[in-house]
């Protein structure tokens, strides 16, 4: 045996040696994980058990409420989410998907899924009059041309509850007491009758006159069905103390699938529009959802009365935009080449010129949608020496308002990205430049600037992205206006593309709602900006050709 090895043996052998650490402390050395009970179900377990226990328990909510509105593209989607979900944070083999998976989830939800639903919108006819489906169209037109039955006695009334839900107590002619609510006819029922009212049944909750008053559209509202036959009619009260019967005009005839006007004799039969028609063209004023494949398309372009004003919107749209872009970069890159250079008090200009950015985007033309007014603003009253500049009523003025707003609003982050772009400049460009006797002049149109442009252009695409859909300038400052004098739809000289879609949609309560039409002119919108910014981005691959 050599030295060596006789050394080794007896350092090996030495009494106060260490003994070898255990199993556990060895896995934690090499990186491994910890395979004892204690370390699988520790804190960290029951944490993600927790918040894996309140997602699931949001999920089977709205599971339960899709359910109950039989909306199954949601039940499904929900469903599908909520398995992956559970696969991945219980998983080993998925580490990675359990740190994207949330983003994902976002991604389906607020995109992918709004961007389908409407197209999907755009292809139908939804909108005032066709908000539903074929069956709810049926129900609806029921009840809506409901009168009372002639010689139907006056009901003693009484407005119960159950929960949330609102029902009616009635006393029959004969005597007898029944509830029933929206859902569950008039059925008899043990309960206490004085003086000809039910004061008490079981299982119901009486409300008092202050409940009833503070839920009384609710009460006229409600219709009790007499029995399980609907053409029996239903209870109704305008002063939540006596009901009488009605019935409706319409007849619905299932099996013919015709609706009839009792009182003209009227049949009226569906067509392909989602209505109920007559053989001399009238229908009814209630519809249903169907597809009605290019339609909305075919409107926006050739529709007189959305084509002539749409063609001036999309041309404003463009304007705005590029305006937009042009006069709040050459600014903002004017000044950031100006205070790029080493002066006195350079911070604190900096940080005077950053502060429009700090201003919310939705205050700041609300506040200047009053320093312009015509009768009392500031500009006119103050500046101007009491001058009457229709600075918001005129149609060209108003445009050029516009833009100037959005450029005092949207200069300061051209500048700090200007800025940003100018200090990271290569130096040894700039000095080759200089060597090679090139002037100030010369240096910016050939090196900083296409340079800059490398690096900006991107930025640019997205804000030229943003100011084409920038509906709070507009929405806040201007509403639109002022509107087309010859337009039979209410859009104005200052309306861009996504401020039209607003209006078309009819949320601004100007016109009726037409969400189908809206959500065609959104994906022309999105189509635009796509071709748009693809253009955009293969033009700007030439420019990082100068590196």
């Amino acid at each position: 045996m050599t030295d060596l090895q006789q050394t080794r043996t007896a350092s090996d052998e030495a009494p106060g040696d260490a003994p070898a650490p255990p199993d556990s402390t060895r896995r934690r050395r090499l990186g491994r994980r910890d395979e004892s009970p204690a370390g699988r179900y520790g804190a960290g377990f029951l944490a993600k058990l927790a918040l894996m226990a309140v997602a699931n328990a949001f999920g089977v909510y709205v599971l339960w409420s899709a359910w109950l509105a039989e909306s199954w593209i949601i039940l499904g989607a929900m469903l599908v989410m909520l398995a992956v979900a559970n696969w991945v944070y219980f998983s080993r083999r998925t580490v990675p998907l359990k740190y994207v998976l949330p983003g994902l989830i976002f991604l389906f939800t607020f995109q992918i899924f709004t961007i389908g639903y409407t197209g999907w919108v755009a292809f139908t006819n939804y909108g005032d009059g066709h908000n539903s489906t074929k069956d709810d169209a049926v129900a609806a037109l029921l009840i809506q041309n409901e009168r009372r039955v002639e010689g139907s006695p006056a009901l003693p009334l009484t407005v119960v509850a159950d929960g949330e839900e609102l029902g009616f107590a009635v006393v029959q002619p004969d005597g007898t007491a029944t509830v029933g609510d929206a859902e569950a006819p008039l059925s008899a029922v043990d309960a206490t009758v004085a003086e000809g009212r039910i004061t008490a049944v079981d299982g119901w909750e009486v409300l008092d006159r202050a409940e009833v008053l503070a839920r009384q559209g609710e009460v006229t509202d409600l219709r009790v069905p007499v029995s399980d036959d609907p053409g029996a009619g239903s209870v109704r009260t305008q002063d939540a103390r006596t009901g009488y019967v009605y019935e409706s005009t319409l007849v619905y005839d299932e099996a013919a699938d015709t609706m009839t006007d009792t009182t003209t004799g009227t049949v009226y039969t569906p067509n392909d529009e989602g209505q109920f028609e007559a053989a001399d063209g009238s229908t009814l004023n209630v519809g249903w959802r169907v597809f009605v494949g290019f339609d909305n398309f075919t409107t926006a372009f050739s529709d007189s009365r959305y084509s002539g004003p749409f063609l001036q919107v999309v041309v404003w749209t463009f304007v705005f935009a590029f305006a937009s872009v042009a006069t709040t970069f050459l600014l903002g890159m004017f000044l950031a080449t100006v205070f790029n250079t080493p002066m006195r008090g350079r911070k604190i200009y900096r940080t005077l010129l950053i502060l429009p950015y700090a201003i919310p985007g939705f205050v700041a033309p609300l506040l200047w949608s009053g320093l312009l007014n015509r009768s009392f603003g500031f500009v006119n009253q103050v500046l101007l020496g009491g001058a009457a500049v229709p600075w918001l009523t005129d149609p060209w003025l108003a445009k050029l308002s516009i833009i100037g707003v959005n450029l005092w609003l949207g200069f300061p982050y051209m500048f700090l990205i200007c800025t940003g772009a100018l200090q990271s400049l290569p130096t040894d460009v700039l000095e080759a430049a200089k060597i090679d006797g090139a002037g100030r002049l010369r240096t910016w149109r050939s090196v900083v600037m296409p340079l800059l442009l490398v690096s900006t252009t991107p930025l640019l695409i997205s804000s030229f992205a943003f100011n084409f859909n920038n509906f709070a300038l507009i929405y806040m400052l201007t509403g639109g206006g002022p509107r087309f004098e010859d337009a039979s739809v209410p859009l104005g000289h200052t309306d861009i593309m996504i401020t039209m879609v607003y209006s078309v949609a009819g949320l601004d309560g100007n016109a009726p709602k037409d969400f189908g039409l809206a959500s065609a002119l959104s994906i022309v919108i999105f189509v635009i900006i796509a071709t748009i910014s693809a253009i955009a981005f293969k033009r700007t691959r030439s420019l990082e050709e100068i590196n």
